[in-house]
């Protein structure tokens, strides 16, 4: 390893166009299975309404083991085990689907993979540009990953990152503010509008309206290295106009915080920017794709795909008070989130109008957790800066880093989001040549697979080679081998020169470098 073998060549692409082309389905197909689950309700009216009028035909129900691997990574930025996959595939229990959501929602890991997800959008960095420094970044990441624990409403998230003052080592959301490259009014409108609304783009009448609710914005250092004081600073004068977006004057009185003003405008479920945004983007990181396209560029001339299926999103939000999780259960047990990733119409519209599930590349941080896990290594993260939490112990999670100037070159290498400026388009999740390399060619990865000690004890699975090859697609694809690629992992056994364990880690390296692996599909 690595090495090109016919056999093993074959077997890499065969893994590699499995989820790019109907024409490579085998039968029976991995990767769907006829039975539909039953319409959930609104969501997929609205789709199915949609699809209807367009002349497209959806894809088909994704499998069991396309499901089991889909909503893990979706919901936990983790892959199933060998035992869990196993248990779901081997389950006749006709609500598993719906109890393997219940159960995830509840894993310890939802909080450490959502708490990345919106590490991302709150710049949650220490070093430059936004210099937040490492006690706060602990203090605001923790801050953020016990609101996703304790599944604390958006609006009142919302609020709390508006209108909170104080230490931010102690009043972790005062961070918010920090966390702007300037610091000055417009920016900091510009951030919220940004954050909170999804709106990238404002007129300048808005953003100057926008402005004066972020203009009596206190800073006041302290004894206590790199601590700063976010405050509420009366001293400063009134606006001379404090308007919202929509064009409304706000009556400031001088002893009135203007950003409590903005907040209580902002979170009312009336309000045109606030449920649609985190609608949009909830949808976004669940399906692939917004509604509204890129799910943080909300303006007038980007209208949503499909108003309806909005339309739809904001109302459940609303009557389920801003519960994100509960939000998340009705997506994931609708049948337009359970459609398979392979396309059944060649209609451009298909991926706008979500006919099928779209493919997509892991995050940097959940693949190298994968790999980790799959192989029983870790991955070793320092700061190049000598401050408290340079050394992160080497069993936690990478998807748990709290600060995005701990990194690696494997993150870098994988587009990991620098958290410079919390659009969503600074994470690279597009595969590229040097990418592929690394996977296929570095001693890094043939570590991994050779010295791995969770791999090893895969590969010393009773059985004989059947069992060995059956426990490796449990533990990298999540699903059963086909009776084709056992035939191409039979025949590359016998036909080349490797033998033995060594064959059976080529394997493991040909599954790894798929795309079924390295893509959620």
């Amino acid at each position: 390893m690595p090495r090109a073998s016919p056999a093993l060549s074959w077997l890499l692409l065969f893994c590699s166009t499995l989820v790019a082309a109907p024409a490579t389905l085998p039968s029976p197909s991995p990767f769907e299975q006829p039975l539909h689950v039953a319409p959930a309700g609104a969501i997929d009216r609205a789709v199915q309404d949609q699809l209807k009028q367009l002349g497209i035909q959806p894809s088909g129900c994704c499998s069991d083991g396309v499901f089991v691997r889909r909503v893990f990574l979706d919901l936990i930025g983790t892959l199933p085990t060998a035992r869990e996959v196993r248990s779901f595939l081997e389950s006749k229990d006709p609500q598993k689907r719906r109890l393997l959501i219940d159960q995830l929602l509840e894993r310890p890991e939802f909080a450490d993979y959502w708490s990345m997800k919106w590490a991302d959008l709150l710049r949650v960095k220490a070093e430059f540009p936004i210099n937040l420094w490492p006690n706060a970044v602990q203090a605001y990441h923790k801050w953020i990953w016990q609101c996703v624990s304790d599944n604390l409403p958006y609006d009142q998230l919302a609020r709390k990152l508006l209108t909170s003052s104080g230490s931010n080592f102690r009043v972790p959301p005062v961070n918010f503010y920090r966390a702007v490259q300037a610091k000055d009014p417009p920016s900091l409108a510009q951030a919220v509008g940004l954050t909170l609304m999804g709106q990238r783009t404002w007129s300048k009448e808005q953003l100057e309206g926008m402005a004066g609710f972020f203009c009596r914005i206190g800073y006041k250092s302290t004894l206590e290295w790199k601590e700063e004081i976010v405050f509420f600073d009366f001293t400063k004068p009134l606006p001379t106009a404090a308007i919202f977006p929509d064009g409304t004057p706000a009556k400031l009185t001088d002893d009135q915080d203007p950003r409590v003003v903005f907040a209580d405008w902002l979170i009312t479920p009336t309000n045109p920017w606030f449920t649609r945004n985190i609608a949009n983007r909830a949808w976004s990181w669940l399906v692939g794709r917004g509604v509204i396209h890129e799910p943080d560029d909300i303006r007038p001339d980007n209208p949503p795909s499909n108003p309806q299926l909005l339309a739809v999103l904001e109302r459940l939000l609303i009557e389920n008070k801003y519960d994100l999780k509960q939000f998340f259960r009705l997506v994931l047990n609708s049948q337009t989130y359970q459609l398979s990733s392979v396309p059944h119409s060649k209609h451009k519209l298909a991926p706008a109008h979500f006919a099928f599930y779209p493919v997509r590349r892991m995050e940097a941080e959940v693949l190298i957790d994968a790999l980790c896990q799959i192989t029983g290594t870790s991955e070793r993260y320092t700061s190049p800066i000598p401050e408290p939490f340079t050394f992160i112990p080497e069993e936690q999670r990478t998807i748990a880093l709290a600060d995005a100037s701990i990194s690696s070159s494997f993150l870098e290498l994988f587009g990991r989001s620098p958290r410079d400026t919390g659009l969503e388009l600074e994470r690279n999740s597009r595969f590229s040549p040097s990418q592929r390399l690394h996977l296929l060619n570095s001693t890094h990865i043939q570590r991994k697979l050779t010295q791995g000690k969770k791999l090893q004890a895969v590969l010393d699975t009773k059985g004989g080679r059947r069992a060995v090859v059956t426990e490796l697609y449990l533990t990298i694809l999540s699903r059963w081998p086909t009776d084709n690629e056992l035939a191409a992992i039979e025949n590359h056994a016998e036909t080349t020169e490797i033998r033995g364990r060594e064959a059976l880690i080529d394997v493991a390296w040909a599954l790894i470098n798929s795309a079924e692996f390295l893509y959620r599909h």
